[in-house]
């Protein structure tokens, strides 16, 4: 029984090896992902700024925010591990932060990411295809 269960073990870290590899995301992905990844950081800052005015007439539109940002991680999820999405989240999320006006308006990332970020919510296949097409 031992062994059987040695077996087993070994079959599933050798699987968890091999799924790891596999995860191994390519130069296009990478590249897709590092948008996406921008657009979920716009999206998380946008739906905070949002949530923190205390306007009732305003929720919807932070909870659709909120609702796209977390699509782009889903998304993001898709090509690279749990860990690396979270991570370049997170640096996505203090990059724009840190690149606020001091009054924190959200103009200038409204202008760089709101349309963007739509287009490629709504067809991610288009904006990966032009990666790998990019990248080769």
């Amino acid at each position: 029984m031992r062994f059987n269960t040695l077996i087993s073990v070994l079959t599933l870290a050798l699987c968890g090896t091999a799924s790891q590899a596999v995860l191994a995301a390519s130069d296009a992905e990478v590249a897709f992902n590092k948008e996406v990844l921008q657009c979920a950081a716009y999206y998380h800052i946008a739906s905070d700024a949002i949530g923190n005015m205390n306007a009732p007439q305003m929720q919807a539109v932070g909870e659709r925010l909120k609702k796209s940002g977390e699509d782009a991680v889903v998304l993001a999820k898709q090509y690279q591990t749990d860990a690396e999405v979270d991570a370049l989240l997170e640096q996505n999320i203090a990059e724009q932060q840190a690149s606020l006006p001091s009054n924190k308006n959200l103009g200038g990332l409204m202008n760089r990411y709101k349309d963007a970020c739509q287009r490629l919510l709504a067809n991610p296949q288009q904006r990966l295809d032009y990666w790998i097409m990019a990248t080769m």
